[in-house]
């Protein structure tokens, strides 16, 4: 049976409340979004206060407010993030709340903005969001991420259609990927979580020591760390509530050993970071550290950003993903890693996720870069799988097992 369009929007929203961050009875919820997309936002809203929400607290963002902040700002007005969303933020964790964003920003926002006012906001941002996003990435409450179009987003996916029916086309597109086309989307994602875990029990039974990626233009070995946990779908928040980080979702990550990554790595896919877009680049790793940057697109902007501070030189997380995977077989280059890296095996640099590795969650910071976890301001995937990729795990003693071959499952 065909669904409507106001049937699938329904469905998308009643997703992200009961599967994405699952609301709770008396829970307050933290919703982003932009002006673009204020309906979804109200029927979100609306859904959760449905489910027992305390309260939604929305805060609102615009492309072109931002975007002219950026053309006429001062440099040093860059440096301050208010203080105001710091506390906002804490308080919200301390007491609880989930955390939804809906994602629908221009890619190429910010093309031609001086990249120093560029990095010194993301700089910026990070070190006065450093405790609100540790405590995100040991899920110490729910969260997640979805997105809706915007008219520069599905222009810039959809460039050969007509002007008015490109955010149409964007919407499907964003339906097909998370299932929200289909009757009954939460039993879908319900079996799709079971798979995705099925694949992380196999690879944390196996344990390799390291992984061996080869595909043109790489060949990069990475360590994994003693005791390192897979994951992928839905994950559990110290109440011991479940949660679906991204929707859409088809990848199983770990975390690297932070000193064990050698070789080179090359792009598959363009990156949008900062409101510019990143494409065509090399990666070189000597004892887990970026030593060498190449970019036919935006290496100003990969060179700032792999210089935001020590941590950034190195990865935090590694992700694998089928080529057969539904956003890869839709042929859709998204422009926005919430889709583009559910499309391909990628990287992370930056910092990783504390729950990778047994007991993590509970470890102290120096506890983690003791087991050989990284740790960074930025945690940025950038997508390296294509139907080329092979993928070997290699167990402490020695033995060679095909874990990816030809870009796809060989387990």
């Amino acid at each position: 049976m065909l669904l409507s369009f106001d049937t699938k929007l329904l469905n998308y929203a009643e997703l992200a409340v009961k599967v994405g961050v699952n609301i709770q009875k008396d829970q307050y919820l933290y919703m982003s979004c932009s002006t673009d997309n204020l309906k979804l936002a109200q029927i979100i809203s609306k859904i959760a206060y449905e489910n027992g929400a305390k309260q939604v607290f929305v805060d609102l963002s615009d492309d072109v407010l931002i975007r002219t902040r950026y053309e006429n700002a001062p440099k040093d007005s860059f440096e301050f993030f208010p203080p105001w969303k710091i506390q906002q933020r804490e308080w919200l964790a301390e007491h609880g709340a989930a955390f939804l964003s809906i994602i629908s920003q221009n890619p190429d926002l910010l093309k031609g903005i001086e990249h120093e006012k560029i990095m010194t906001f993301q700089k910026a941002s990070g070190k006065a969001l450093a405790n609100f996003q540790s405590w995100m990435q040991a899920d110490k409450f729910s969260w997640t991420v979805i997105a809706a179009p915007s008219k520069p987003w599905a222009a810039k996916v959809f460039p050969n259609l007509p002007e008015d029916q490109q955010i149409d086309a964007l919407w499907e597109a964003i339906f097909d990927a998370t299932r929200t086309n289909l009757e009954n989307p939460v039993e879908a994602w319900t079996e799709h979580d079971k798979q995705l875990h099925n694949k992380a029990d196999y690879l944390n039974n196996k344990q390799y020591k390291e992984l061996h990626y080869t595909a043109p233009g790489t060949d990069l070995t990475i360590e994994l760390p003693t005791k390192h946990l897979w994951t992928g779908g839905s994950s559990v928040n110290v109440q011991g509530q479940t949660f679906m980080a991204n929707m859409p979702t088809e990848e199983i990550f770990t975390a690297p050993l932070k000193t064990g990554v050698n070789g080179y790595v090359s792009s598959t896919k363009p990156l949008s970071y900062g409101g510019n877009i990143i494409d065509k680049f090399k990666l070189t790793f000597k004892d887990g550290r970026i030593v060498d940057v190449e970019a036919e697109q935006g290496q100003e902007i990969l060179t700032a950003l792999i210089a935001t501070d020590e941590g950034a030189h190195y990865l935090g997380e590694i992700a694998l993903v089928p080529h057969k995977s539904p956003i890869s077989q839709s042929g859709l280059l998204f422009y926005n890693t919430l889709f583009d890296e559910n499309a391909s095996n990628h990287l992370a640099i930056g910092n990783a996720y504390a729950f990778c590795i047994e007991g993590g969650k509970d470890m102290s910071l120096d506890e983690l870069l003791t087991n050989g976890l990284n740790h960074s301001l930025i945690h940025v995937d950038f997508m390296i799988g294509s139907e080329q990729m092979n993928i070997d795990g290699i167990t402490i003693d020695g033995q060679i097992d095909p874990v990816f071959r030809n870009g796809n499952w060989a387990i």
